[in-house]
């Protein structure tokens, strides 16, 4: 589910520090569209939504996360907005998120 080798690639190139601090900013930027997704608020720009929880997703290695908003985004630009698998990229979000979390408190 998590990229630990893009993790720790972050945690060298910021310093084990400052992880937590890219963490933070990370979630404050995608928390505003995955709340949105959660309300419901969906085709208002499905495919702009999908492309930045990808880009997130990815640069923090959220792999699986992206994969999926990868897909979602296809979907999205050829219209097919109903097929994107929100509820399993929500679930996919969350569990990432539990994960990265308790590794860093762990650490």
């Amino acid at each position: 589910m998590i990229n630990w080798t893009r993790v720790r690639e972050l945690e060298d190139d910021i310093g084990v520090e400052d992880i937590e601090e890219i963490v933070e900013m990370f979630f404050d930027e995608v928390e505003e569209v995955i709340n949105g997704l959660r309300r419901g608020n969906i085709g208002r720009d499905l495919e702009a939504d999908m492309h930045s929880l990808k880009g997130s997703a990815l640069n923090l290695g959220f792999d699986r996360l992206g994969r999926l908003c990868s897909d979602g985004e296809k979907l999205a630009a050829n219209g097919q907005d109903k097929y994107v698998p929100v509820s399993q990229i929500l679930s996919v979000y969350d569990a990432s998120k539990i994960e990265l979390l308790g590794q860093l408190a762990a650490a």
